[in-house]
């Protein structure tokens, strides 16, 4: 009897292994949508000025907007970018570009073709980038002074129409 248990113990013992693995091993996190909280990440500035935080802005409202230079409609987008940023200049508004380029050089010649004097920064392999669970540029994410997501944004927006604004100053005004 023992002799035909045996393979039977070893057949459930592998296949209980396997289910615990496929069950935790492989869990995607859930989706990063309106009310979670944003992960903390840092990367490097495309100016040399050292590293910029997520965790360092908190108190501030922040967009970050994930892009890239082959990106046409990022291309697009961008002057409404510059223009929002310059708009809310001074306030505790922060905007923060993530290129997704494996190229540095070729976003120095995008950012410098454009007049982007926006941050800028660098996620060549893409970490922050899959963090976020983003694959589609643009696509930008709206974070309140508590660090929480207050909205998720796929594809351009023309981001100094009036909606805009008024959405992120009702973010500054708010305590």
């Amino acid at each position: 009897m023992r002799a035909r248990l045996g393979p039977w113990l070893v057949a459930a013992a592998v296949a209980a292994a396997a289910i615990f693995a496929l069950e935790n091993g492989s869990r995607t996190p859930p989706p990063l949508t309106r009310g979670s909280v944003a992960p903390d990440f840092s990367l490097p500035r495309l100016d040399g000025s050292g590293e910029a935080s997520l965790s360092g802005l908190r108190g501030h409202v922040v967009l970050v907007s994930f892009w890239a230079t082959w990106c046409k409609p990022c291309e697009g987008e961008m002057p409404a970018l510059q223009r929002l940023h310059a708009e809310l200049a001074g306030s505790d508004f922060e905007l923060l570009a993530v290129s997704v380029d494996a190229n540095e050089p070729e976003v120095r010649a995008f950012r410098d073709r454009l007049g982007l004097s926006f941050p800028i920064l660098l996620d060549p392999a893409r970490k922050v980038s899959t963090l976020y669970q983003t694959f589609r540029y643009p696509e930008t994410l709206l974070i309140g002074r508590d660090g929480v997501v207050v909205e998720r944004y796929v594809g351009p927006r023309a981001w100094d129409d009036p909606l805009y604004l008024a959405r992120i100053r009702d973010l500054l005004g708010r305590s």
